[in-house]
């Protein structure tokens, strides 16, 4: 249905939202969009960094120390 849209109905559309909105209401609502994406790739950032600390802790060398030697 959306596949056959084009660059005259983008823009359109773009012109639609602008009257109907106003630019001060759309360039406010931009910016909470740049906040919340700004947010979700901290929080899958801090997910990573979360997960890579855990495979690090389990990949530690538990080998005793008297096996150490031997080696």
């Amino acid at each position: 249905m959306l596949n056959n849209i084009g660059l005259p109905g983008l823009l359109l559309i773009a012109v639609v939202v602008l009257v109907l909105f106003g630019r001060g209401k759309i360039s406010s609502l931009m910016g909470e969009v740049g906040k919340g994406i700004t947010s979700f790739k901290k929080g899958v950032k801090e997910g990573t960094d979360e997960l890579d600390q855990d495979a690090s802790e389990v990949a530690k060398d538990v080998t005793p120390e008297t096996d150490k030697d031997k080696a």
